[in-house]
């Protein structure tokens, strides 16, 4: 890799996509240890924290998911700086994220215009994002977002789906990870 995976996404803006040259062989099977100042591999995700539905009216959505299926409203945000307007709804130890694009210029929008309606992402959360980012950029994993960004219910940053066969991958930081505090949240 022509630069290190920590020196890449430390020199990245948010929303930069960052790629190792080829998979790392600095694998814990390969001899890597905590001591070689690497975040340690990925061991186990244990919790989807949502599974993201693209709609094109969410309040026409709320009505199926809401009133139909019988499934508590947590909250309904807009979140103009990503030209949507997005809804939670928990189901267990997850959510189901209703999300309506509200500009048409965005990645959303343009997702809904081409695929139409339906499943658009899953979140998974995570301990420490910034060390998973850096972890993942060392073991070939295209990266969306190189660094924490602020989501609507903690730091987020996405995998691009080149990486994650097919599948568009989000990452949120626990309430317990260090990015809380470097973004503001606390």
């Amino acid at each position: 890799m022509p630069r290190s995976a920590r020196s890449a996404i430390d020199s990245a803006s948010p929303g930069e996509s960052i790629v190792s040259s080829s998979p790392s062989s600095r694998r814990a099977s390969d001899g890597a240890s905590a001591s070689d100042g690497l975040p340690a591999p990925i061991k186990k995700l244990d919790r989807v924290h949502h599974v993201a539905v693209v709609v094109r009216d969410l309040d026409r959505a709320l009505g199926f998911y809401r009133d139909i299926l019988g499934l508590e409203l947590e909250t309904v945000l807009p979140i103009p700086s990503d030209g949507v307007r997005i809804a939670f709804l928990p189901l267990g130890d997850s959510k189901i994220e209703l999300v309506e694009p509200t500009d048409a210029s965005t990645g959303v929008a343009r997702f809904l215009e081409s695929k139409g309606e339906g499943f658009h992402h899953v979140c998974f959360e995570v301990p420490n994002l910034a060390e998973t980012l850096i972890r993942l950029a060392i073991d070939g994993v295209e990266l969306i977002d190189a660094a924490p960004r602020k989501g609507a219910e903690g730091p987020v940053a996405f995998l691009h789906p080149r990486s994650c066969h097919g599948v568009l991958v989000e990452l949120i930081e626990a309430p317990s990870g260090p990015s809380w505090d470097s973004l503001g949240y606390r």
